[in-house]
């Protein structure tokens, strides 16, 4: 990794952590139509993962990927309004989190049905083969969301036909409250039906950025998907409306000592690269102008539900 894409890289998750700090204080002051599901502790996975593939590539993240869109273009006005139900919104209101595409910039948009999106983009990636062109298709999964038949359907067809998909896998401790132990035999490295499986720490950005891009390499060779496991660890609850007491405060305390920002800072200073100091205070400033202009936004017309839903086609 070269200094300006630890800088881009390094940005990227703090904008990550501190647009999700402000998405928590609006929950709790019942702005945002649904509730937030954070990534803390794991921006390293989302972020680096997605900075390690080419402009040409597709992504489909899911809920505790935001920082993936952010390295894609998606801006922190597009996210305050989406969660705000606005209908300036990329969505005009009908959506709420980040539950939107962008197929310009690469996004494919995220769906709740946990391992849907394997399968929909080992399709994308077959579009790739079809038409010669040198592109990879990425997309995430987690502990709970690998138990489901799509997660096995999707890989099994990927690996059969050698297909240029990387599939994440954010092994972050819990599905919703369930402990891996309570619902897989063994580690999530083991479920990879086939594909060349690399098993890194994923709250270290730099490892995980280095794994991503010989994935990618892999699959512009045509040697087949490849399971990428991040361990590490979700810090705060499934999503803001859920307390996480069942989580062994300890367990809280040492993960916290291993966050990927810091980590990734210290990283960096080892090399003489130094963020600007004044990044975090501009990216507060940036967050609350978006989040004001957000909140003045206006709301959809109910006139206008049924646009972009049902087809005016006529047969």
């Amino acid at each position: 990794m070269d200094r300006d894409t630890a800088l881009r890289l390094h940005e990227a998750m703090l904008l990550t952590r501190l647009a999700e700090e402000r998405l928590v204080k609006l929950f709790r002051q019942g702005k945002t139509l649904g509730s937030v599901y954070r990534s803390l502790g794991q921006e390293a996975t989302a972020c680096a993962t997605a900075m390690a593939l080419g402009p040409e590539d597709m992504i489909a993240p899911l809920i505790r990927n935001l920082g993936s869109m952010f390295v894609r273009g998606v801006t922190p006005s597009e996210i305050f309004l989406q969660y705000l139900g606005r209908a300036t919104g990329p969505s005009g209101g009908r959506e709420h989190n980040n539950h939107f595409g962008s197929v310009e910039r690469g996004i494919i948009a995220p769906t709740s049905m946990l391992g849907a999106l394997i399968p929909v983009m080992a399709g994308v990636a077959l579009s790739f083969r079809q038409r010669g062109e040198r592109r990879v298709a990425m997309t995430w999964i987690g502990d709970g969301g690998s138990s489901t038949g799509a997660f096995y359907e999707g890989l099994n067809f990927a690996v059969v036909q050698k297909l240029p998909l990387i599939v994440v896998g954010e092994s972050n401790g819990y599905a919703f409250s369930t402990p891996p132990d309570r619902q897989m035999a063994g580690r999530m490295s083991l479920r990879s039906q086939g594909a060349f499986t690399l098993t890194v720490d994923g709250n270290d950005a730099a490892v995980v950025f280095e794994a991503a891009a010989q994935a990618r390499q892999r699959c512009l060779e045509g040697k087949g998907p490849v399971f990428l496991v991040c361990e590490t660890f979700r810090r705060s609850g499934h999503a803001e409306h859920d307390d996480q007491r069942y989580v062994d405060p300890a367990l809280l305390t040492q993960w916290a000592a291993k966050d990927p920002l810091p980590r990734f800072e210290a990283w960096m200073a080892l090399r003489g690269w130094t963020p600007d100091p004044g990044l975090a205070a501009r990216i507060e400033a940036e967050l609350l102008a978006s989040s004001d202009a957000a909140l003045d936004a206006p709301w959809p017309q109910p006139d206008r539900l049924a646009t972009g839903i049902f087809s005016t086609l006529k047969t």
